[in-house]
């Protein structure tokens, strides 16, 4: 290095070309000998703050700056001669960016657990986007930052992410009863969980500036479920509506058949009084037997008896197959229990008799070896 090299003061300035940076150190290779009189240059939107001898020394708002450390030229280098010609007083400069971070997304990677109060337990995925800003620079260097020349959101994004669903998780056990209740209450959600936020944010130096809802969704097979909820809630004489469906399903027949069509829609409408006197009948029969009822076996709601599931609490009424370990009936093909998690392949613990120490099957009442009371 020439001696002109050893007399230039450094002109420390930053500019953010990707807009997502929110902390840059300079020198960027690692920590330098900032000379006496560098000249520091800060923007608007950046805070700079000077670390000197490894503590964090001045901060610098909006304007330019002379810096004043141990390293002057040509001395400093003199001086340094038993550390390889290096200065041992090492400066460097992190430039924060306070700027509005928008648009950083927020979701859940597995599905939440939630007990609806009429779907039973269910579980819910979660997104939306918030915004942060840096509001404590120095707070925010020693917490997350550290010595690493350059800090971006990528880079924090998914452990924020992280704190707003434990947060989110938290809020629906609380506060949220059903689903069907849910799509009317996203900003009235966002404004609370954003108050449950400000200290998770608060203490690494962030603010959260704002936060966003994007869906909460149920798995498919429960969103079936609240789909034919509302149909049914649609239609208000079932009789009208399967007569309007025939009635088009033949029109529609004949426009696609031409004169075929033609003379199947005549047809048809010849046999339209009989298939409407027949469906009448049906419907009759039906209302009939929906006035028999029975008792839902896990609710106790009176349902009709010839319901597949009660509509209060969703529970299968068809006995396919029962949880071993709470007497859930369960649907075809499931592998755990939707009530107490128990797999629904495992067999329940035989029942041993203590006075002969015969093994009985599970839910034996008397022992078949002594025929004693289990």
């Amino acid at each position: 290095m020439g001696a002109d090299n050893l007399i230039l003061l450094e002109n420390l300035e930053w500019f953010d070309e990707t807009g997502q940076e929110l902390l840059h150190r300079l020198p960027e290779k690692s920590s330098g000998e900032i000379k006496f009189g560098a000249q520091l240059t800060v923007r608007e939107s950046q805070a700079a703050v000077l670390y000197y001898k490894g503590r964090a020394g001045d901060a610098f708002g909006p304007g330019r700056h002379t810096l004043r450390t141990g390293n002057i030229p040509i001395i400093t280098k003199l001086l340094s001669a038993p550390w390889g010609m290096i200065s041992p007083l090492r400066a460097e400069v992190y430039f924060v960016n306070l700027k509005l971070f928008p648009n950083l997304k927020w979701g859940t990677r597995d599905p939440m657990a939630f007990r609806d109060s009429e779907l039973g337990f269910v579980r819910l995925r979660a997104h939306g986007i918030f915004n942060i800003r840096v509001i404590q620079p120095v707070l925010f260097i020693n917490t997350l930052a550290g010595t690493m020349g350059k800090y971006n959101t990528d880079q924090i994004e998914e452990y924020l992410g992280r704190v707003v669903v434990s947060r989110l998780n938290d809020y629906l056990g609380e506060t949220l009863d059903t689903l069907f209740s849910l799509p009317a209450q996203f900003d009235e959600m966002a404004d609370a969980l954003k108050r449950r936020l400000v200290r998770d944010f608060v203490r690494l130096g962030l603010a959260l500036d704002e936060l966003y809802i994007s869906s909460i969704t149920p798995p498919e097979e429960v969103q079936a479920a609240i789909d034919d909820r509302s149909r049914l809630g649609v239609i208000q004489d079932m009789d009208k509506f399967v007569r309007m469906k025939a009635a088009m399903a033949m029109e529609k027949a004949a426009q696609n058949n031409g004169e075929a069509g033609a003379g199947l829609g005549l047809g048809m409408g010849l046999m339209m009084p009989a298939m409407f006197a027949g469906m009448q009948q049906q419907g009759m029969a039906g209302q009939a037997a929906a006035t028999a009822t029975s008792r839902c076996s896990d609710c106790g709601n009176s349902i009709p008896a010839e319901a597949r599931f009660c509509p209060l609490c969703g529970h299968q009424q068809i006995v396919l197959m029962q949880c071993t370990n709470c007497g859930k009936n369960l649907t075809p093909g499931a592998k755990f229990c939707s009530r107490c998690g128990q797999p629904a392949n495992q067999k329940p613990p035989a029942v041993i008799c203590t006075a002969c120490n015969q093994e009985n099957l599970p839910g034996a009442q008397f022992c078949n070896g002594c025929g004693l009371k289990l």
